[in-house]
């Protein structure tokens, strides 16, 4: 080890002393619901040229294996972009889900 060389830890036990910073939950909320428009408008986006490359190769047969090379490649995308937009819709409810119980909103359970 160099001399001098410390160590430094990041997972030190929090102060109790120290209050936790306020949460804007509405502001998270929002974030999550952009970045899940986002990744919509992705997989749309994605969707649309995998199909216009299928249509592509169809087209230009000489060309066929790059097109579908290129259409497989979209419509990973899409299938990926789908899988972030996903993601993002339960961060959005967890926010809100934070949200309400944070400014004491009830939850009624009904069967």
């Amino acid at each position: 080890m160099a001399e001098g060389h410390r160590h430094h830890h990041f997972h030190h036990q929090k102060d109790p002393a120290v209050p936790e910073p306020e949460v804007d939950y509405r502001k998270k909320e929002k974030h999550h619901k952009h970045l899940q428009q986002l990744g919509e408008l992705g997989a749309v986006t994605a969707g649309a040229f995998a199909l216009h490359e299928k249509h592509e190769a169809k087209k230009h047969p000489e060309h066929a294996h790059r097109h579908k090379i290129k259409e497989e490649i979209a419509a990973a995308a899409a299938v990926g972009a789908g899988g972030f937009a996903f993601h993002e819709h339960h961060q959005k409810k967890a926010a809100k889900k934070e949200y309400e119980k944070s400014h004491g909103k009830k939850h009624h359970h009904h069967f």
